[in-house]
């Protein structure tokens, strides 16, 4: 019997999620979330990492990483899946790279977008390093790291497309 291929679901193109936000804010338990509500693929450079025995915490393993993953995330995509990115994506340049890639191969993109003040995050960071296994972040890397962070304002978040759905 011949195989048939795969052509993804019903329905058109797939749609890629970008979840954003910095350490402590909330991304993977929103990830984890909208996998469930959306039946989605979950693509996380943290757990891809920390499975492989890598520090999540070095800069150029995780952007070797995330560049793999994006190109899976598309490609997944263009297969009519949805594909939730749990990337981080602290700068504007970050996202709308993703998004205009994303687009260029006939996808949805949607935005979720967390900001959460630095003592929240810092709190809750905390709480996760106590956690056995957990990978131990500073309160001074956070503090560090507030420098890249660029919420999306709301002229960024008009040019995401809405979930389905959604308004808009």
């Amino acid at each position: 019997m011949a195989e048939v291929p795969y052509r993804g679901p019903v329905g058109g193109a797939g749609r890629v999620l970008l979840v954003c936000g910095m350490p402590g804010a909330g991304k993977t338990t929103l990830a984890r979330l909208l996998v469930a509500e959306r039946g989605a693929v979950l693509l996380s450079p943290d757990d891809w990492l920390l499975a492989l025995d890598l520090d999540p915490l070095d800069p150029r393993l995780r952007r070797a990483v995330e560049r793999r993953l994006w190109d899976h995330a598309v490609e997944l995509g263009s297969r009519g899946l949805t594909v939730v990115a749990d990337f981080g994506f602290w700068t504007r340049p970050d996202r709308r790279r993703a998004r205009d890639r994303a687009r260029a191969a006939g996808l949805a993109v949607e935005l979720h977008a967390l900001d959460v003040p630095l003592a929240e995050r810092q709190r809750r960071v905390a709480l996760r390093n106590a956690e056995p296994g957990a990978v131990t972040v500073t309160a001074a890397a956070l503090a560090g790291w507030e420098r890249w962070w660029q919420p999306p304002d709301e002229a960024e978040r008009a040019s995401y497309d809405a979930a389905p759905g959604g308004p808009g």
